[in-house]
């Protein structure tokens, strides 16, 4: 079995997953280039979605398995033949981190105290607190619980959206047919849906004209769930007070692009589902994995998503 591992930590995954798979022969690499010349022989390939190129993936004519190193595989729709899996259910603690960060830096117009440390300008406002508002969170998958519990502990109501009937530190969940019920009750909204052609463009004009005034919005889903032009518009008329956006329907967001110059619009380079122990976290879900590949091939993959 020959294993090419793409990705930063590539050398200290292969160390720990020859422990699992000790007759498999690991390639590692920290660029496509690299990856690329080690790519013919492999069956296995562990790397995270949004690296896997079309052509890397050409250049893999024996690949059998992909082992995502994100949750999202949305960048692989359309492949055949191939295992995918995935990375789900470790990133609850640093989205909900950055949610709680975007949630009161929008609200508390942390960018401007910044310009004004720049300016050496001392101007003081009131500063809202989370305690006593209410999110409404879009999806509520693992990552959705991990941050309900959180936003709980602060003080704040949490809804949802889903067609689930309940979920841990969710006083009330809407279906996606009253959606913007939920999004009307709401001081923040946080966008952590899949994104599918049912969620593409789910927050649009009419979601952020069902906002109240005063909310904010957070997307830490994918690009593709916002109409970015709308939310525009939303805050360039005061529709909605604020938002701060991690994901963008073009990637890296260009340098021309309008949103780096929206008022009240904070921008984070799609750093969500980052930290500084990723390879820690995601490990146990590799290594559970390859056991089960080395075990029982495609077959015994357990755990296998679709695109």
């Amino acid at each position: 079995m020959q294993i090419l591992i793409l990705d930063a930590a590539a050398d200290h995954y292969a160390a720990q997953l020859a422990q699992v798979a000790p007759d498999a022969t690991f390639h590692t690499a920290r660029s496509e280039s690299d990856a690329l010349e080690k790519a013919a022989q492999a069956e296995v390939l562990i790397a995270l979605a949004p690296r896997i190129t079309p052509a890397l993936l050409q250049a893999m004519p024996r690949l059998r398995w992909i082992q995502a190193l994100t949750t999202g595989v949305d960048t692989l729709a359309g492949l055949e033949g191939v295992a995918i899996t995935n990375c789900a259910g470790v990133h609850g603690p640093q989205m909900s981190e950055l949610a709680i960060l975007l949630m009161m830096a929008s609200a508390r117009r942390f960018p401007a105290m910044v310009q004004n440390q720049r300016a050496a300008t001392w101007d003081r406002w009131p500063q809202p607190l989370l305690a006593g508002k209410t999110a409404c969170l879009l999806g509520l998958g693992s990552i959705a619980e991990h941050l309900a519990a959180a936003l709980g502990a602060l003080g704040m109501t949490v809804t949802g959206v889903s067609a689930r009937s309940a979920a841990p530190g969710v006083a009330r969940i809407y279906p996606r047919a009253e959606l913007a019920q939920a999004l009307a009750g709401a001081d923040f909204t946080v966008v952590l849906t899949p994104y599918t052609a049912d969620t593409h463009h789910i927050i649009d004009a009419g979601a952020l004209a069902a906002m109240p005034a005063t909310a904010h919005l957070i997307n830490l889903a994918r690009g593709g769930c916002l109409d970015e032009a709308a939310v525009a518009r939303a805050l360039r008329d005061g529709t909605i007070a604020g938002a701060a956006l991690d994901v963008f329907a073009q990637e890296p967001l260009p340098a021309d692009s309008p949103l780096w110059s929206v008022p009240n619009l904070i921008v984070t380079p799609h750093v969500g589902g980052f930290s500084d122990i990723y390879h820690q976290q995601v490990l146990p879900v590799v290594t559970a994995n390859l056991a089960d590949y080395v075990a029982g091939g495609v077959d015994g993959l357990k755990h296998k998503v679709t695109p």
